[in-house]
Protein backbone atom coordinates (compact mmCIF):
# COMPACT_ATOMS: atom_id res chain seq x y z
CA UNK A 1 0.00 0.00 0.00
CA UNK A 2 2.91 2.61 1.11
CA UNK A 3 4.74 1.73 -2.64
CA UNK A 4 1.28 2.50 -4.33
CA UNK A 5 1.54 5.60 -2.37
CA UNK A 6 4.83 6.46 -3.40
CA UNK A 7 4.04 5.87 -6.86
CA UNK A 8 1.42 7.92 -7.01
CA UNK A 9 3.00 11.14 -5.93
CA UNK A 10 2.31 13.97 -3.89
CA UNK A 11 -1.33 14.79 -5.50
CA UNK A 12 -2.77 11.46 -4.03
CA UNK A 13 -2.49 13.18 -0.31
CA UNK A 14 -5.52 14.97 -0.73
CA UNK A 15 -7.33 12.03 -1.90
CA UNK A 16 -6.22 10.30 1.01
CA UNK A 17 -7.38 12.78 3.19
CA UNK A 18 -10.89 12.91 1.36
CA UNK A 19 -11.08 9.41 1.99
CA UNK A 20 -10.70 9.62 5.70
CA UNK A 21 -13.38 12.25 6.12
CA UNK A 22 -15.43 10.41 3.95
CA UNK A 23 -15.33 7.13 6.04
CA UNK A 24 -15.62 9.02 9.04
CA UNK A 25 -18.72 10.58 8.22
CA UNK A 26 -19.82 6.96 6.97
CA UNK A 27 -19.17 5.64 10.35
CA UNK A 28 -21.07 8.57 12.19
CA UNK A 29 -23.91 8.72 9.78
CA UNK A 30 -24.77 5.00 10.18
CA UNK A 31 -24.34 5.21 14.13
CA UNK A 32 -26.66 8.40 14.18
CA UNK A 33 -29.26 7.87 11.20
CA UNK A 34 -31.20 4.35 13.08
CA UNK A 35 -34.70 4.26 13.18
CA UNK A 36 -34.77 3.19 16.61
CA UNK A 37 -33.29 6.19 17.68
CA UNK A 38 -35.06 8.98 15.05
CA UNK A 39 -38.48 7.53 14.89
CA UNK A 40 -38.88 5.02 17.92
CA UNK A 41 -41.75 2.59 17.61
CA UNK A 42 -44.67 2.98 19.95
CA UNK A 43 -43.93 6.67 20.69
CA UNK A 44 -47.10 8.33 19.41
CA UNK A 45 -49.58 6.12 20.97
CA UNK A 46 -46.98 6.14 24.45
CA UNK A 47 -47.54 9.90 24.15
CA UNK A 48 -51.55 10.09 23.60
CA UNK A 49 -51.60 7.43 26.17
CA UNK A 50 -50.01 9.83 28.56
CA UNK A 51 -51.50 12.83 27.39
CA UNK A 52 -55.18 11.53 28.19
CA UNK A 53 -54.10 9.61 31.64
CA UNK A 54 -52.36 13.27 32.86
CA UNK A 55 -51.98 15.70 30.60
CA UNK A 56 -49.22 17.91 29.69
CA UNK A 57 -46.89 18.88 32.23
CA UNK A 58 -43.07 20.07 31.98
CA UNK A 59 -42.14 17.03 33.25
CA UNK A 60 -43.56 14.87 30.43
CA UNK A 61 -42.66 17.73 28.18
CA UNK A 62 -38.67 17.62 29.19
CA UNK A 63 -38.64 13.64 29.06
CA UNK A 64 -39.66 13.81 25.36
CA UNK A 65 -37.61 16.30 24.27
CA UNK A 66 -34.69 14.34 25.19
CA UNK A 67 -36.33 10.90 24.16
CA UNK A 68 -35.43 11.18 20.51
CA UNK A 69 -35.80 13.82 17.33
CA UNK A 70 -39.37 12.49 16.81
CA UNK A 71 -39.78 13.29 20.61
CA UNK A 72 -38.82 16.74 20.66
CA UNK A 73 -41.23 17.29 17.61
CA UNK A 74 -44.32 16.35 19.63
CA UNK A 75 -43.11 18.21 22.97
CA UNK A 76 -42.85 21.54 20.70
CA UNK A 77 -46.42 20.30 19.45
CA UNK A 78 -47.56 19.85 23.12
CA UNK A 79 -46.59 23.05 24.86
CA UNK A 80 -49.08 24.22 22.03
CA UNK A 81 -52.10 21.92 23.02
CA UNK A 82 -54.20 24.85 24.25
CA UNK A 83 -53.83 26.76 20.90
CA UNK A 84 -55.49 26.42 17.95
CA UNK A 85 -54.78 23.60 15.59
CA UNK A 86 -52.69 26.02 13.17
CA UNK A 87 -50.76 26.85 15.93
CA UNK A 88 -50.09 23.72 16.99
CA UNK A 89 -49.22 22.65 13.19
CA UNK A 90 -46.80 25.91 12.83
CA UNK A 91 -44.85 24.59 16.29
CA UNK A 92 -44.48 21.09 14.87
CA UNK A 93 -43.16 22.64 11.24
CA UNK A 94 -40.77 24.74 13.43
CA UNK A 95 -39.39 21.63 15.51
CA UNK A 96 -39.44 19.62 12.19
CA UNK A 97 -37.32 22.19 10.19
CA UNK A 98 -34.38 22.10 13.37
CA UNK A 99 -34.53 18.48 13.39
CA UNK A 100 -34.45 18.11 9.71
CA UNK A 101 -31.19 20.14 9.99
CA UNK A 102 -29.52 18.04 12.84
CA UNK A 103 -30.84 14.50 10.69
CA UNK A 104 -28.85 16.29 7.00
CA UNK A 105 -25.64 17.21 9.29
CA UNK A 106 -22.59 16.13 7.30
CA UNK A 107 -24.46 14.85 3.96
CA UNK A 108 -23.57 17.93 2.09
CA UNK A 109 -19.41 17.36 3.39
CA UNK A 110 -19.86 13.42 2.08
CA UNK A 111 -21.74 14.61 -1.33
CA UNK A 112 -19.15 17.37 -1.52
CA UNK A 113 -16.21 14.52 -1.50
CA UNK A 114 -18.24 12.53 -3.93
CA UNK A 115 -17.90 14.90 -6.68
CA UNK A 116 -14.62 16.16 -5.94
CA UNK A 117 -13.04 13.50 -5.70
CA UNK A 118 -12.45 12.18 -9.42
CA UNK A 119 -11.53 16.08 -9.81
CA UNK A 120 -8.93 15.30 -7.85
CA UNK A 121 -7.88 12.36 -8.85
CA UNK A 122 -7.74 14.02 -12.85
CA UNK A 123 -5.48 16.63 -11.01
CA UNK A 124 -3.49 13.89 -10.58
CA UNK A 125 -3.06 12.74 -13.92
CA UNK A 126 -2.79 16.37 -15.40
CA UNK A 127 0.14 16.14 -13.04
CA UNK A 128 1.13 12.93 -13.82
CA UNK A 129 0.83 13.91 -17.25
CA UNK A 130 3.42 16.76 -17.21
CA UNK A 131 5.69 14.37 -15.98
CA UNK A 132 6.05 12.32 -18.91
CA UNK A 133 5.92 15.21 -21.35
CA UNK A 134 8.54 16.76 -19.00
CA UNK A 135 10.58 13.23 -19.36
CA UNK A 136 11.51 13.51 -22.94
CA UNK A 137 14.96 15.73 -23.58
CA UNK A 138 16.65 16.29 -25.92
CA UNK A 139 18.94 13.35 -25.31
CA UNK A 140 16.12 11.09 -25.38
CA UNK A 141 13.30 9.96 -22.89
CA UNK A 142 14.16 9.17 -19.19
CA UNK A 143 12.12 5.77 -18.97
CA UNK A 144 12.20 5.71 -14.98
CA UNK A 145 10.48 9.56 -14.76
CA UNK A 146 8.31 8.61 -17.71
CA UNK A 147 7.31 5.39 -16.16
CA UNK A 148 6.70 7.50 -12.58
CA UNK A 149 4.35 9.82 -14.32
CA UNK A 150 2.41 7.23 -15.96
CA UNK A 151 1.95 6.07 -12.21
CA UNK A 152 0.95 9.01 -10.81
CA UNK A 153 -1.32 9.84 -13.47
CA UNK A 154 -3.41 6.17 -13.36
CA UNK A 155 -2.90 5.78 -9.58
CA UNK A 156 -4.73 9.39 -9.02
CA UNK A 157 -7.60 8.68 -11.52
CA UNK A 158 -8.01 4.93 -9.91
CA UNK A 159 -8.07 6.60 -6.58
CA UNK A 160 -10.19 9.04 -6.81
CA UNK A 161 -13.16 6.88 -8.24
CA UNK A 162 -12.44 4.47 -5.53
CA UNK A 163 -13.38 7.41 -3.23
CA UNK A 164 -15.97 8.86 -5.13
CA UNK A 165 -18.30 5.74 -5.79
CA UNK A 166 -18.76 4.59 -2.61
CA UNK A 167 -18.82 7.95 -1.06
CA UNK A 168 -21.91 8.96 -3.34
CA UNK A 169 -23.61 5.64 -3.04
CA UNK A 170 -24.17 6.64 0.91
CA UNK A 171 -24.52 10.06 0.67
CA UNK A 172 -27.54 9.12 -1.90
CA UNK A 173 -28.63 5.92 0.69
CA UNK A 174 -28.49 8.72 3.73
CA UNK A 175 -30.54 11.05 1.71
CA UNK A 176 -33.25 8.70 1.51
CA UNK A 177 -32.87 7.42 4.62
CA UNK A 178 -33.46 11.17 6.02
CA UNK A 179 -36.40 11.84 3.71
CA UNK A 180 -38.41 8.66 4.64
CA UNK A 181 -37.52 9.67 8.51
CA UNK A 182 -38.98 13.14 8.04
CA UNK A 183 -42.03 11.75 5.84
CA UNK A 184 -42.85 9.32 8.65
CA UNK A 185 -42.34 12.07 11.65
CA UNK A 186 -44.83 14.06 9.53
CA UNK A 187 -47.82 11.77 9.48
CA UNK A 188 -47.07 11.06 13.02
CA UNK A 189 -47.30 14.38 13.64
CA UNK A 190 -50.52 14.84 11.90
CA UNK A 191 -52.03 12.30 13.94
CA UNK A 192 -51.09 13.46 17.31
CA UNK A 193 -52.76 16.88 16.23
CA UNK A 194 -55.81 15.34 15.31
CA UNK A 195 -55.91 13.13 18.09
CA UNK A 196 -55.29 15.80 20.74
CA UNK A 197 -57.80 17.77 18.84
CA UNK A 198 -60.30 15.27 18.75
CA UNK A 199 -60.50 14.70 15.32
CA UNK A 200 -59.46 11.41 15.00
CA UNK A 201 -60.06 8.15 17.63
Amino acid sequence: MFAIIQAAGWPIYPLLLASIIAVALIIERFSTLRRARIVPPGLLESVIGDFRQSGVNEQMLRRLELHSPLGRVFSAGLRNVNSSREIMKESIEEAGRAVMHELERFLTTLGTIASISPLMGLFGTVVGMIEIFGSTTAAGTNPQQLAHGISVALYNTGFGLLIAIPAMIFYRHFRALVDSFLAEMEQQAVKLVELVHGERQ
